[in-house]
Protein backbone atom coordinates (compact mmCIF):
# COMPACT_ATOMS: atom_id res chain seq x y z
CA UNK A 1 0.00 0.00 0.00
CA UNK A 2 1.35 3.39 -0.99
CA UNK A 3 2.05 5.65 1.95
CA UNK A 4 0.42 9.06 1.96
CA UNK A 5 2.71 12.04 1.79
CA UNK A 6 3.59 13.46 5.18
CA UNK A 7 2.83 17.11 5.79
CA UNK A 8 3.89 19.50 8.50
CA UNK A 9 1.34 19.63 11.32
CA UNK A 10 -0.90 22.65 11.49
CA UNK A 11 -0.53 23.55 7.82
CA UNK A 12 -3.52 23.20 5.52
CA UNK A 13 -4.22 23.87 1.91
CA UNK A 14 -4.42 27.63 2.19
CA UNK A 15 -7.33 29.58 0.77
CA UNK A 16 -8.45 26.43 -1.07
CA UNK A 17 -9.64 25.06 2.28
CA UNK A 18 -12.07 27.97 2.62
CA UNK A 19 -14.24 26.47 -0.13
CA UNK A 20 -14.73 23.34 1.99
CA UNK A 21 -15.28 25.23 5.24
CA UNK A 22 -18.29 27.38 4.37
CA UNK A 23 -20.19 26.35 7.48
CA UNK A 24 -17.27 27.26 9.75
CA UNK A 25 -16.90 30.58 7.95
CA UNK A 26 -20.55 31.43 8.59
CA UNK A 27 -20.17 30.53 12.25
CA UNK A 28 -17.13 32.78 12.62
CA UNK A 29 -18.91 35.69 10.91
CA UNK A 30 -21.90 35.29 13.24
CA UNK A 31 -19.60 35.08 16.25
CA UNK A 32 -17.75 38.26 15.26
CA UNK A 33 -21.02 40.14 14.79
CA UNK A 34 -22.41 38.96 18.14
CA UNK A 35 -19.23 39.81 20.03
CA UNK A 36 -18.95 43.23 18.44
CA UNK A 37 -22.49 44.30 19.33
CA UNK A 38 -22.78 42.55 22.68
CA UNK A 39 -24.24 45.03 25.13
CA UNK A 40 -24.77 47.62 22.39
CA UNK A 41 -28.06 49.53 22.24
CA UNK A 42 -27.91 50.47 18.56
CA UNK A 43 -26.24 47.29 17.34
CA UNK A 44 -25.96 47.17 13.54
CA UNK A 45 -27.32 50.72 13.36
CA UNK A 46 -23.79 51.86 14.16
CA UNK A 47 -23.04 50.92 10.54
CA UNK A 48 -25.23 53.89 9.59
CA UNK A 49 -24.33 56.29 12.41
CA UNK A 50 -20.51 56.23 12.24
CA UNK A 51 -20.14 56.79 8.47
CA UNK A 52 -22.91 59.37 8.64
CA UNK A 53 -21.06 61.42 11.24
CA UNK A 54 -17.80 60.96 9.32
CA UNK A 55 -19.46 62.18 6.13
CA UNK A 56 -20.93 65.28 7.80
CA UNK A 57 -17.58 66.26 9.32
CA UNK A 58 -15.68 65.89 6.04
CA UNK A 59 -18.41 67.53 3.98
CA UNK A 60 -18.58 70.61 6.20
CA UNK A 61 -14.80 70.90 6.51
CA UNK A 62 -13.91 70.24 2.87
CA UNK A 63 -17.02 70.91 0.86
CA UNK A 64 -18.22 74.03 2.68
CA UNK A 65 -15.20 75.61 4.37
CA UNK A 66 -12.50 74.69 1.82
CA UNK A 67 -14.79 75.17 -1.16
CA UNK A 68 -14.60 71.78 -2.90
CA UNK A 69 -18.37 71.84 -3.49
CA UNK A 70 -19.38 73.52 -6.75
CA UNK A 71 -21.57 76.55 -6.20
CA UNK A 72 -22.35 79.87 -7.94
CA UNK A 73 -19.52 81.40 -5.97
CA UNK A 74 -17.19 78.49 -6.72
CA UNK A 75 -17.79 77.18 -10.26
CA UNK A 76 -14.48 75.27 -10.18
CA UNK A 77 -15.65 72.92 -7.44
CA UNK A 78 -16.90 69.36 -7.83
CA UNK A 79 -20.59 68.96 -8.74
CA UNK A 80 -22.65 66.91 -6.28
CA UNK A 81 -19.67 66.81 -3.93
CA UNK A 82 -21.76 65.08 -1.27
CA UNK A 83 -22.26 62.05 -3.54
CA UNK A 84 -18.61 62.15 -4.60
CA UNK A 85 -17.44 62.20 -1.00
CA UNK A 86 -19.75 59.52 0.37
CA UNK A 87 -19.17 57.09 -2.52
CA UNK A 88 -15.48 57.16 -1.65
CA UNK A 89 -16.03 57.00 2.10
CA UNK A 90 -18.12 53.82 2.02
CA UNK A 91 -15.43 51.94 0.08
CA UNK A 92 -12.49 53.23 2.13
CA UNK A 93 -14.40 52.37 5.32
CA UNK A 94 -14.85 48.82 4.07
CA UNK A 95 -11.13 48.52 3.36
CA UNK A 96 -10.11 50.07 6.68
CA UNK A 97 -12.37 47.86 8.76
CA UNK A 98 -11.53 44.71 6.79
CA UNK A 99 -7.75 45.16 7.00
CA UNK A 100 -7.75 46.41 10.59
CA UNK A 101 -9.77 43.46 11.87
CA UNK A 102 -8.04 40.87 9.66
CA UNK A 103 -4.63 41.99 10.91
CA UNK A 104 -5.75 41.30 14.49
CA UNK A 105 -7.86 38.21 13.78
CA UNK A 106 -5.24 35.53 14.51
CA UNK A 107 -4.12 37.06 17.80
CA UNK A 108 -7.69 37.79 18.89
CA UNK A 109 -8.66 34.14 18.27
CA UNK A 110 -5.53 32.72 19.88
CA UNK A 111 -7.42 30.64 22.45
CA UNK A 112 -9.40 28.90 19.73
CA UNK A 113 -6.34 28.32 17.54
CA UNK A 114 -4.45 26.70 20.43
CA UNK A 115 -7.30 24.28 21.18
CA UNK A 116 -8.37 22.89 17.80
CA UNK A 117 -7.13 22.84 14.24
CA UNK A 118 -9.11 24.50 11.49
CA UNK A 119 -7.98 26.44 8.43
CA UNK A 120 -6.37 29.52 9.96
CA UNK A 121 -7.18 31.57 6.87
CA UNK A 122 -10.79 31.44 8.03
CA UNK A 123 -10.12 34.17 10.61
CA UNK A 124 -8.83 36.92 8.28
CA UNK A 125 -11.39 35.98 5.63
CA UNK A 126 -14.20 36.07 8.21
CA UNK A 127 -13.07 39.58 9.20
CA UNK A 128 -13.40 40.70 5.58
CA UNK A 129 -16.88 39.16 5.40
CA UNK A 130 -17.96 40.95 8.58
CA UNK A 131 -16.79 44.21 7.04
CA UNK A 132 -18.84 43.40 3.94
CA UNK A 133 -21.91 43.00 6.19
CA UNK A 134 -21.28 46.48 7.58
CA UNK A 135 -20.63 47.80 4.08
CA UNK A 136 -24.11 46.87 2.85
CA UNK A 137 -26.10 49.36 5.02
CA UNK A 138 -23.77 52.15 3.91
CA UNK A 139 -24.27 51.13 0.29
CA UNK A 140 -28.05 51.36 0.77
CA UNK A 141 -27.69 54.91 2.10
CA UNK A 142 -25.39 55.79 -0.81
CA UNK A 143 -27.86 54.48 -3.38
CA UNK A 144 -30.70 56.39 -1.72
CA UNK A 145 -28.70 59.62 -1.85
CA UNK A 146 -27.77 59.01 -5.47
CA UNK A 147 -31.41 58.47 -6.42
CA UNK A 148 -32.30 61.80 -4.83
CA UNK A 149 -29.50 63.41 -6.88
CA UNK A 150 -30.90 61.98 -10.12
CA UNK A 151 -28.92 58.75 -10.41
CA UNK A 152 -29.66 56.76 -13.58
CA UNK A 153 -26.81 54.25 -14.02
CA UNK A 154 -26.23 52.01 -17.00
CA UNK A 155 -24.97 48.42 -16.93
CA UNK A 156 -21.33 49.44 -17.33
CA UNK A 157 -21.53 51.73 -14.31
CA UNK A 158 -23.08 49.01 -12.16
CA UNK A 159 -20.37 46.60 -13.25
CA UNK A 160 -17.79 49.24 -12.34
CA UNK A 161 -19.10 49.29 -8.77
CA UNK A 162 -18.78 45.52 -8.54
CA UNK A 163 -15.26 45.61 -9.98
CA UNK A 164 -14.18 48.30 -7.51
CA UNK A 165 -15.52 46.29 -4.57
CA UNK A 166 -13.80 43.10 -5.75
CA UNK A 167 -10.43 44.84 -6.21
CA UNK A 168 -10.52 46.41 -2.75
CA UNK A 169 -11.82 43.19 -1.17
CA UNK A 170 -8.99 41.13 -2.68
CA UNK A 171 -6.43 43.71 -1.56
CA UNK A 172 -7.81 43.76 1.99
CA UNK A 173 -7.77 39.95 2.14
CA UNK A 174 -4.19 39.73 0.91
CA UNK A 175 -2.90 42.39 3.29
CA UNK A 176 -5.00 40.88 6.09
CA UNK A 177 -3.32 37.50 5.60
CA UNK A 178 0.10 39.14 5.49
CA UNK A 179 -0.26 41.34 8.57
CA UNK A 180 -2.41 38.80 10.43
CA UNK A 181 0.46 36.30 10.26
CA UNK A 182 3.15 38.90 10.99
CA UNK A 183 1.21 40.17 14.00
CA UNK A 184 1.58 36.80 15.74
CA UNK A 185 5.37 37.27 15.79
CA UNK A 186 5.65 41.07 15.84
CA UNK A 187 2.83 42.90 17.63
CA UNK A 188 4.12 46.17 16.19
CA UNK A 189 2.34 45.10 13.00
CA UNK A 190 -0.92 46.43 14.45
CA UNK A 191 0.52 49.91 14.75
CA UNK A 192 1.92 49.70 11.22
CA UNK A 193 -1.52 48.76 9.90
CA UNK A 194 -3.12 51.68 11.75
CA UNK A 195 -0.62 54.05 10.10
CA UNK A 196 -1.26 52.55 6.67
CA UNK A 197 -5.01 52.96 7.11
CA UNK A 198 -4.58 56.58 8.13
CA UNK A 199 -2.53 57.18 4.99
CA UNK A 200 -4.95 55.24 2.77
CA UNK A 201 -7.78 57.68 3.42
CA UNK A 202 -5.73 60.59 2.11
CA UNK A 203 -3.73 58.71 -0.54
CA UNK A 204 -6.87 58.03 -2.59
CA UNK A 205 -9.23 60.53 -4.26
CA UNK A 206 -11.92 60.25 -1.59
CA UNK A 207 -12.05 63.91 -0.58
CA UNK A 208 -10.38 65.59 -3.54
CA UNK A 209 -10.32 65.19 -7.32
CA UNK A 210 -7.75 63.09 -9.16
CA UNK A 211 -7.01 66.06 -11.41
CA UNK A 212 -5.52 67.92 -8.42
CA UNK A 213 -2.93 65.17 -8.03
CA UNK A 214 -1.95 65.24 -11.69
CA UNK A 215 -1.76 69.04 -11.63
CA UNK A 216 0.47 69.17 -8.56
CA UNK A 217 2.68 66.10 -9.10
CA UNK A 218 2.85 65.71 -12.86
CA UNK A 219 2.06 62.78 -15.11
CA UNK A 220 4.85 60.44 -13.94
CA UNK A 221 4.02 60.68 -10.24
CA UNK A 222 0.31 60.53 -11.07
CA UNK A 223 0.86 57.18 -12.80
CA UNK A 224 2.33 55.75 -9.59
CA UNK A 225 -0.51 57.26 -7.56
CA UNK A 226 -3.14 55.86 -9.92
CA UNK A 227 -1.66 52.34 -9.78
CA UNK A 228 -2.83 52.05 -6.16
CA UNK A 229 -5.70 49.49 -6.19
CA UNK A 230 -7.60 51.55 -3.61
CA UNK A 231 -7.41 54.60 -5.88
CA UNK A 232 -8.69 52.52 -8.79
CA UNK A 233 -11.51 51.10 -6.69
CA UNK A 234 -12.57 54.55 -5.47
CA UNK A 235 -12.56 55.93 -9.03
CA UNK A 236 -14.68 52.99 -10.19
CA UNK A 237 -17.15 53.80 -7.41
CA UNK A 238 -17.15 57.44 -8.48
CA UNK A 239 -17.89 56.36 -12.03
CA UNK A 240 -20.72 54.13 -10.83
CA UNK A 241 -22.43 56.42 -8.33
CA UNK A 242 -21.22 60.00 -8.75
CA UNK A 243 -20.65 60.36 -12.49
CA UNK A 244 -24.29 59.52 -13.47
CA UNK A 245 -25.52 62.35 -11.21
CA UNK A 246 -23.41 64.98 -13.02
CA UNK A 247 -25.10 64.72 -16.44
CA UNK A 248 -21.75 63.83 -17.97
CA UNK A 249 -20.12 67.10 -16.95
CA UNK A 250 -17.53 65.39 -14.72
CA UNK A 251 -14.19 64.17 -16.04
CA UNK A 252 -12.97 60.71 -15.07
CA UNK A 253 -9.31 59.58 -15.18
CA UNK A 254 -8.24 58.51 -18.69
CA UNK A 255 -8.03 54.79 -19.53
CA UNK A 256 -9.90 53.83 -16.37
CA UNK A 257 -11.34 50.64 -17.88
CA UNK A 258 -8.89 49.79 -20.63
CA UNK A 259 -5.76 50.06 -18.45
CA UNK A 260 -6.22 50.95 -14.79
CA UNK A 261 -8.93 48.41 -13.95
CA UNK A 262 -6.76 45.47 -15.13
CA UNK A 263 -3.76 46.99 -13.31
CA UNK A 264 -5.74 47.22 -10.06
CA UNK A 265 -6.96 43.64 -10.39
CA UNK A 266 -3.46 42.31 -11.13
CA UNK A 267 -1.87 44.21 -8.23
CA UNK A 268 -4.62 43.02 -5.84
CA UNK A 269 -4.12 39.40 -6.95
CA UNK A 270 -0.34 39.69 -6.54
CA UNK A 271 -0.81 41.03 -2.99
CA UNK A 272 -3.29 38.22 -2.26
CA UNK A 273 -0.77 35.63 -3.48
CA UNK A 274 2.07 37.13 -1.43
CA UNK A 275 -0.17 37.32 1.62
CA UNK A 276 -1.17 33.67 1.25
CA UNK A 277 2.43 32.51 0.75
CA UNK A 278 3.59 34.46 3.82
CA UNK A 279 0.68 33.16 5.87
CA UNK A 280 1.37 29.53 4.97
CA UNK A 281 5.06 29.96 5.73
CA UNK A 282 4.37 31.32 9.24
CA UNK A 283 1.23 29.51 10.33
CA UNK A 284 3.05 26.35 11.50
CA UNK A 285 4.08 28.02 14.75
CA UNK A 286 0.96 30.07 15.44
CA UNK A 287 -0.12 27.89 18.39
CA UNK A 288 3.35 28.02 19.99
CA UNK A 289 3.74 31.78 19.55
CA UNK A 290 0.25 32.56 20.81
Amino acid sequence: MAQSELTAPGIGGGLRDIRHSGFLLKLLVRKELKVRYRGSVLGLLWSYVKPGVQFIVFYVALGVFLGLERSPRNPEGLPNYAVYLFSGIVLINFFSEALGNAARSIVNNGNLIKKIYLPRELFPVASVWVSAVHFFPQLVVLVAGCLVAGWHPNVLQLLAAGAGFVIVGLLATGLGLLFGAANVYFRDSENLVDMLLMIATWASPVMYAWSMVEEKLGSAAFGIYQANPITIGVELFHFAFWYPTTDGSAVMPPHLFSFWLPVGLVVALVVLTLGQLTFRRLEGRFAQEL
